[in-house]
């Protein structure tokens, strides 16, 4: 009763933290202190982050712009925290996320239970959730045999058919009862060996629903970490935050936002993220500041724009030729339709383009990834382009690199409109995809109206190549 009313109050401390006027004292770590780190290849951000983690007392946060290793950060906290005896839970808004960091943390040997929907679950994590252990121990032999115990007694129980006497009633009432306690047992063994794993594991790892729909909340957490905090609504993060009372949010707000259908609800606000809101309030911010995918030059308009110029890129990273280039659709009459459905956009001009450039040896498809925002232009760019290129909306893509990026923004019109490209961090996304080269297609005179798209197309005027539809002979 003591511990329910104190996890009270520490939960409606923190909604006062994130929705009031209160000021979050605690600030970013400065030195790394003693730490032994696990992994020796982290550079200065990476160790302050881990050791904030370390020393998190209520909540802190962990920013990871694109390819700043904080799935990489986050394994190496954790192996910090179980060190030292805590009990950890991991989670994300998506299965996919979560069997990432999953995938890392039992490299590393973690004991790791992923609970969720085993049907969701990545073929590789199975194996460790409740029923990949259970289903791969001698219980199931003991199980087998008092399913079979039970179908015995069943089948004798129905063996009894009307018009019989006042013993043979009994006898089948006591086959019956025996079925009801076998399986009634095998209900308590299940239960008794899956409590067994939760408290043995050094990591419980799923979504907010899954871990919620779990009922972990007899079990002691000492810290709780969401991944991908950027794309985590509210809702969710409040489903864990009773599970432990260290929280740490993990992603980057500044990329795309959580996914809302209801019009409603993002009238409301419930489509803006844990992270973003937490962002606002909360001075303990840990920055990773290294990107390791991207040339440079790639990197640089979101690092001035989106980073404050604090997004540097690896060392190792040189830029050698033009890894930036706009192909400027301006005046060829490529404007935008709308798809069979009437409602998507479409723009085959620009798919032209991409084949010209494929036919001339630009890159190899296997090695790129042609991506836009709309899922009408990706529907045709399906039919089209090479089944060996990867061919993804700018949303299904985020969190994954290629080679090569096409980018292909659609919009062309008399009125400049660009509908949702005006949502920035869509884009942010788009052009921090790319490692190598990133090809830009679009209409200069359709999103040059806009402040946002009129910076980018100054900097790859500066940093890069630019280039008209005029150069391809295209129809």
């Amino acid at each position: 009763m003591l511990a329910d009313l104190e996890k009270d109050k520490r939960l409606f401390h923190l909604f006062e933290k994130l929705h009031g006027d209160q000021s979050d004292i605690s600030l970013p770590v400065t030195s790394t202190g003693a730490i032994a780190f696990h992994n020796k290849s982290l550079n200065k951000s990476q160790q302050l982050a881990v050791t904030a983690i370390t020393q998190n007392q209520e909540i802190t946060i962990v920013h990871g712009p694109p390819g700043t290793g904080k799935t990489t950060t986050l394994i190496e906290a954790v192996q910090q925290l179980a060190a030292r005896g805590e009990k950890i839970i991991v989670c994300a808004p998506s299965n996919a996320a979560v069997d990432n960091i999953c995938k890392g943390l039992l490299a590393k040997k973690i004991n790791l239970l992923r609970v969720g929907n085993a049907e969701k679950t990545d073929k590789e994590i199975f194996q460790h959730t409740p029923e990949g252990k259970l289903n791969n121990s001698k219980l199931v032999k003991e199980i087998r045999q008092l399913k079979l115990r039970a179908e015995e007694f069943r089948r004798m129980a129905l063996k009894y058919k009307r018009g019989f006497g006042k013993s043979e009633r009994e006898q089948r009432s006591l086959l019956f009862k025996e079925v009801k306690n076998i399986r009634a047992e095998i209900k308590q063994i299940r239960n008794y060996n899956e409590e067994k794993l939760f408290q043995e594991a050094q990591v419980v790892a799923g979504t907010p629903i899954g871990l919620y729909d779990a009922g972990l909340f007899k079990i002691a957490f000492d810290h709780v970490i969401i991944d991908e905090a950027g794309q985590c609504i509210e809702p969710l993060a409040w489903c864990v935050f009773s599970l432990a009372p260290k929280i740490v949010l993990a992603g980057d707000h500044l990329q795309l936002p959580p996914t809302v259908l209801s019009s409603a609800a993002m009238q409301k606000g419930l489509n803006r993220s844990i992270l973003e809101l937490a962002i606002d309030h909360i001075k303990n911010v840990n920055l990773l500041d290294i990107q390791y995918r991207m040339k440079p030059v790639i990197a640089g308009f979101s690092s001035a724009y989106f980073y404050n110029g604090l997004l540097k890129s690896a060392d190792h990273l040189t830029n050698e030729a033009p890894h930036l280039t706009f192909i400027d659709t301006a005046g060829s009459g490529f404007n935008e339709t709308h798809g069979p459905d009437g409602i998507s956009l479409q723009n085959k001009g620009e798919l032209q383009i991409v084949t010209k450039l494929l036919e001339a040896g630009n890159f190899q498809p296997e090695t790129a990834a042609f991506i836009s925002p709309y899922s009408g232009q990706v529907s045709v760019a399906k039919e089209l382009l090479p089944q060996k290129m990867r061919i993804s909306t700018i949303d299904s893509f985020q969190g994954q690199e290629k080679p090569v990026i096409v980018l292909s923004l659609v919009r062309s019109n008399d009125n400049c409109e660009i509908g949702f490209l005006k949502d920035y961090r869509r884009m942010n996304v788009a052009i921090t995809r790319a490692q190598q080269q990133l090809i830009i297609i679009g209409d200069s005179a359709t999103i040059g109206a806009d402040p946002f798209y009129q910076s980018v197309l100054e900097y790859i005027e500066k940093h890069g190549a630019y280039r008209t539809v005029w150069e391809f002979e295209v129809d």
